[in-house]
């Protein structure tokens, strides 16, 4: 019987471009600027901008860092990348795995292909194959409840990258893949709900591993004969379930079923982000301060129990803000805007905010998880101090497949992430580039 990494391999190495079709294409061009996006948006931020400055970085490296004028090697270039795309939590994901498979990808192969002459068509088959990889991965893997998905499975779709581009043939892929599956970091989801912010670099520096997963293979160094399943079968996860890892394997691409963001935070909150939405469209009186704070009464939330678990109403730094319903609610309430501004630090010690933040409350509602991976649901009731409430709800997120965000709504995001460092022509030229990146040598 074949093993994961020898099927996966074969998949790499054998998949043509003419075996993918063009909605696939499509789908990666717009999940590249979504994550050039969120990179270039995150390199705005403080401690993004810190973490650059921590590095001998010169003219005379060979990758650019973006957003910035200095260059670095490929390693650290794909360690900063990843970081600040993660900083914001603006970026793609996808449900079925549970994570970024994008952003775990894009970083290194970016970094890997600087100089090659690698065209803009094979760039793209190397990133979807990548991507797919990854995302199956995670859709098969039960990671331990304590575990924080970046910088797990995501390793092996940058690494798997790697190899499409160089076309590696499917026995040295499936060598690649074991390297790599060993190389998965030990995270912590406590990182995110506590706001510890080296969470932000677990994706880093997964791209980063997935660098040093090539040259170890290229120096004759070798995993195990079966790393996928001893150590996403057994280690980090309960169960490696292949049925889901290879279900129409080389048929259905799942950046096809990928989903994007414009709430700057979990996507856990955004089910509820949605349909407060809907209630702020449907009672003009919620964008007025007073009338929140003289006669909102309780605001309850009851979602899926990913969700539920972010309830903490007084988050200690800005990234635990992301990773709070209750935040999130008070905030976009008081800024009628769930964007990257809505979540700074200013607004985590506003006193409106917070004062909002306490009137919320989050639950489980189990039939709502019963309806998981399909559906993200959730219920908002603001309650008033009359008695009365304001209900609405909704079955899954937008932005999904289900429910996507439309090609322009896509593009004002880009443009509103990558004009915090950029000027409005030089964002939308690249944009335009990115837009045509299968005509395009790189």
């Amino acid at each position: 019987m074949q093993k994961p990494a020898e099927i996966f391999g074969k998949f790499v190495a054998e998949t043509t471009i003419n075996e993918i079709p063009e909605s696939a294409f499509i789908a990666a061009k717009h999940i590249i600027a979504d994550c050039i996006g969120a990179i270039i948006g995150g390199m705005a931020e403080p401690d993004i901008q810190a973490l650059v400055q921590q590095f001998e970085l010169s003219l005379n490296n060979e990758i650019p860092i973006l957003g910035t004028n200095f260059k670095a090697d490929r390693a650290t270039a794909s360690l900063i990348h990843g970081t600040a795309g993660t900083v914001l939590e603006i970026d793609e994901g996808h449900q079925f795995a549970r994570g970024h498979p994008g952003m775990h990808v894009l970083p290194a192969l970016l970094a890997y292909v600087q100089g090659k002459g690698v065209t803009g068509h094979d760039f793209l088959r190397a990133f979807i194959i990548g991507y797919d990889v990854a995302a199956r991965i995670g859709q098969a893997s039960e990671l331990n409840s304590h575990m924080h998905p970046h910088g797990t499975w995501g390793g092996i779709g940058a690494a798997a990258a790697l190899a499409a581009v160089d076309r590696c043939d499917a026995e040295d892929t499936a060598k690649l893949i074991n390297i790599s599956s060993s190389l998965t970091l030990a995270t912590s989801r406590k990182t995110m709900l506590e706001g510890g912010t080296v969470r932000n670099a677990y994706t880093g520096a997964s791209n980063q591993l997935a660098l040093l997963s090539m040259t170890l293979l290229k120096a004759g160094f070798s995993g195990e004969k079966d790393g996928i399943s001893s150590v996403f079968g057994n280690i980090v996860s309960r169960n490696f379930d292949t049925s889901l890892a290879f279900e129409d394997l080389g048929k259905r691409f799942e950046l096809c079923r990928n989903y994007f963001k414009i709430h700057a935070c979990c996507r856990f909150n955004h089910a509820a982000l949605d349909a407060l939405e809907i209630l702020i469209a449907q009672y003009p009186k919620l964008e007025d301060a007073n009338y929140l704070k003289n006669k909102v009464k309780t605001i309850d939330v009851e979602s899926y129990h990913l969700a539920a678990e972010l309830a903490d109403k007084s988050p200690s730094n800005v990234l635990a803000c992301k990773f709070s319903i209750p935040f999130a609610i008070a905030t976009t309430l008081y800024h009628q805007s769930s964007g990257v501004l809505s979540f700074t630090e200013d607004a985590r010690i506003n006193p409106d905010i917070q004062a909002i933040c306490q009137k919320v409350q989050v639950s489980e509602d189990q039939n709502m998880t019963a309806q998981l991976p399909v559906l993200r649901p959730a219920r908002v009731s603001i309650r008033l101090n009359d008695g009365s409430a304001l209900t609405a709800d909704v079955s899954t997120n937008r932005g999904d497949w289900q429910d996507p965000y439309a090609a322009d709504e896509l593009k004002q995001k880009f443009l509103s992430m990558t004009t915090r460092l950029w000027s409005l022509d030089k964002a939308n030229h690249v944009h335009q580039t990115i837009m045509l990146l299968d005509e395009t040598l790189m």
